[in-house]
């Protein structure tokens, strides 16, 4: 795979475990660029558990905030890349109070300079009813945004449903 491949689906969709097993293709250390942060215990436990499920080829880069230079960083020791995921990163943007043009341009570069295989996920929130709160409104229309950038600079995209990957570019 060459240049970026961008994972997209619902909550519980199966985009995680798909892009893990694009990824795990690749012969190799692997690099997981983690964007949650554990706020709370049921979060923590999901955390270590999707830590210990990856295995001894993963090492993880915990990065809130800072996704391209995430990137970039992983790229120096990785035979390939996962970031998982681009929704919770704009949470913690947004949560920041910080401008996203610039992070999103930021991450938009960095994935086109990676020389090596990497694979960004992302929830589609845009399926649903609308929310009914202003923060959810802007939220829902920020990652529509940002997901439509990401999928203009990958070169695949793929949308999960059911575990199941339908390609859209």
């Amino acid at each position: 795979m060459t240049g970026a491949l961008f994972v997209l689906g619902g909550a519980r969709s199966g985009k995680s475990r798909y892009a893990q097993g694009r990824v795990e293709t690749h012969a190799g250390p692997l690099a997981y660029v983690a964007t949650g942060q554990p706020f709370d215990d049921e979060m923590t436990l999901r955390i270590a558990r999707h830590r210990e499920d990856r295995g001894p080829r993963w090492t993880t880069l915990e990065e809130p905030l800072d996704l391209a230079g995430a990137i970039d960083r992983a790229a120096q020791n990785a035979a390939a890349i996962l970031v998982d995921c681009l929704t919770l990163w704009l949470s913690n943007l947004m949560l920041a109070e910080l401008p996203l043009d610039e992070p999103v341009a930021a991450a938009c570069e960095a994935m086109r300079r990676c020389r090596v295989p990497l694979v960004l996920v992302s929830n589609e929130v845009g399926l649903s009813i609308v929310p009914e709160n202003a923060l959810a409104r802007r939220f829902r229309d920020e990652a529509g945004r940002l997901n439509q950038t990401i999928a203009a600079t990958a070169v695949e995209v793929q949308f999960v449903a059911a575990g199941l990957p339908l390609r859209l570019k």
